[in-house]
């Protein structure tokens, strides 16, 4: 055997023993928290399984876009060979949660390292959602408006003219479409 297919068959052979290694160290439990009945691994855990198990590799982040409203970063995995294991990508909007009213570019930044992280396998057991992605959907969808029919806009609107309801509270309760905004306007 050449000294080439001999290096060939050790770089292989130590390829094999590292994904073992990682898949014993990655089927160990990390600390969850409880979001809607499921159990999500946050990505500081992750990232301290990270360093603490994989102290050769790197994440690294990439601003792929930034505007004066978005960000766009990828996060990237590679081993100590510079090899890319894997990669995340995430995007946040300026002022679209609390949270990102004044960081979203940092939470950005989390969310690429937890989709990293997770893609790489650590802390992938039920969802690549980072716990606040998952907390930050439940939350939007928990404050989409009902709509109104036709009939019940003009019952509102019949309200608002004999002053048993305000403008104020049809518009707070109720996704409007923009023919009943122009409606409303005329009241």
């Amino acid at each position: 055997m050449s000294t080439s297919s001999k290096r060939a068959l050790e770089y292989a052979q130590e390829e094999e023993a590292l994904v073992q290694k990682a898949l014993t160290k990655k089927s160990q439990k990390l600390k969850t928290v409880n979001i809607k009945g499921k159990p999500y691994v946050e990505v500081n855990e992750r990232l301290i399984y990270f360093r603490k198990h994989y102290q050769n590799y790197a994440l690294e982040t990439e601003v792929i876009e930034k505007t004066e409203t978005t960000i766009l970063i990828k996060a990237i995995i590679s081993d100590e060979n510079s090899r890319v294991i894997a990669t995340g990508l995430a995007e946040e909007i300026k002022g679209s949660t609390f949270i990102n009213k004044t960081s979203y570019v940092e939470n950005c930044e989390t969310s690429a390292w937890g989709r990293a992280l997770a893609n790489f396998g650590i802390g992938l057991d039920t969802s690549v959602a980072s716990a606040d992605e998952v907390k930050n959907a439940i939350s939007q969808q928990s404050n989409v408006k009902p709509t109104l029919n036709e009939g019940a806009f003009f019952k509102a609107i019949d309200a608002i003219k004999k002053g048993s309801y305000k403008k104020e509270q049809l518009v707070a309760k109720y996704s409007l479409s923009n023919k009943q905004k122009q409606t409303l306007e005329l009241c």
